[in-house]
């Protein structure tokens, strides 16, 4: 499990690491073609790199273009609860905080996913819950994937950390992919953030993903959340975890994400550390250049203007006219959110987009590409 490889890893120690690299240590890892290692990507991070932004955009949109071409996966998550049982400090989902609280029915599900394929030929659904496994665990999971294999043909999940006869159960019923935000990899200040609920419980989440990889999970995605600790190092050791499970999963795909904290409806928990456009591009050109085969996702968390420049460099998928409340395509229009999405544009928009900037939407895996009606 990797709990027991993350034992060997101290926090502090690559924390110092990162910021000891030298300008040598750039131009070593960037003089390599492939096989980059985690030392090296931790010189692409660093301070010593900034100056090599451009050298490094190059090469990411080079690497990119290789393995998938001006492709660009679009998918749509749709919220079909906001119950939860958690005490996340920076979440709208906070079990204390007074919102409305919505598990969809059988009907509003039907109806969401009606609502979603009239905005775009959307094939790619991410359903997403709160973590409340009595009111909404893996039976009802499972009955809304059951429900969407007549709308949709590729679904993934990001759900609470299931165990792996679970996630094996859900293949069944047509999951294909799993999403998992580990938050942080800081163990030591981790339940700051997660004082109650079953997301305490660091062991449990993090060895979730060995969980997937065991039940034979087509694709796992990963992150972590920008604004709880220093963020070089967190994504370093998500690094460590993605070579981890490449060499323990190697069947699986594997998909990254970077997602800058948002001001969410309880108001109340501000970003510890703000990550800037810069170093969220360093960021995403050093991913890539560590990882040439990895998807790295960009939700509607980001700016249009902003995902429209990176979608070109290095961004494999996007979301596109994301609701982030329970039923938000048609139930329920004005809930309450989640987060605030950054990104407002109509799914015709981003396409529209993309294609002016020379991408191709793709709206399924094996299709080239298909064509959306101009806005």
């Amino acid at each position: 499990m990797f709990s027991d490889e993350l034992e060997k890893i101290s926090w502090e120690e690559t924390t110092k690491a990162i910021y000891s690299k030298t300008d040598a240590d750039v131009r070593r890892a960037l003089g390599k073609k492939e096989h980059l290692d985690v030392n090296d990507f931790m010189a692409l991070i660093s301070p010593a790199a900034t100056p090599y932004l451009e050298v490094m955009a190059r090469l990411s949109q080079k690497y990119t273009m290789e393995r998938f071409g001006k492709t660009i996966s679009m998918f749509v998550p749709l919220y079909i609860t906001n119950s939860c049982t958690n005490s996340c400090v920076y979440c709208g989902f906070h079990i204390s905080n007074p919102m409305k609280r919505t598990i969809l029915t059988e009907e509003e599900i039907i109806n969401e996913y009606k609502a979603i394929k009239r905005l775009a030929p959307f094939e790619n659904l991410l359903l997403v819950t709160g973590e409340n496994p009595a009111a909404a665990g893996v039976p009802y999971i499972a009955r809304a994937l059951d429900l969407a294999k007549p709308y949709f043909s590729n679904l993934q999940i990001e759900v609470m950390p299931l165990k792996a006869e679970e996630y094996k159960e859900l293949t069944h019923h047509g999951l294909n992919g799993v999403i998992c935000f580990q938050e942080t990899y800081n163990k030591a200040n981790y339940k700051k953030y997660h004082p109650r609920g079953m997301k305490s419980k660091f062991e449990w989440r993090v060895d979730g993903f060995d969980r997937m990889g065991q039940a034979g999970v087509h694709k796992i995605g990963m992150g972590v959340l920008i604004g709880l600790e220093e963020w070089r190092t967190d994504v370093t050791m998500m690094a460590y975890h993605l070579r981890y499970l490449q060499k323990h999963y190697w069947k699986t795909k594997y998909s990254v994400n970077f997602p800058r904290m948002r001001p969410s409806e309880n108001d109340g928990f501000q970003p510890n550390v703000i990550m800037n456009d810069r170093e969220l591009a360093q960021l995403t050109f050093a991913m890539r250049i560590f990882d040439h085969d990895v998807d790295i996702s960009y939700s509607t968390r980001e700016s249009a203007a902003f995902r429209n420049h990176m979608a070109t460099l290095g961004v494999t998928t996007m979301s596109a006219e994301s609701k982030t409340e329970p039923g938000g395509y048609f139930t329920y229009p004005q809930a309450l959110e989640q987060f605030h999405v950054s990104d407002e544009r109509k799914a015709v928009e981003v396409d529209a987009a993309l294609r002016s900037l020379g991408r191709i939407p793709v709206y399924k895996d094996w299709d080239t590409a298909l064509t959306l009606p101009q806005c």
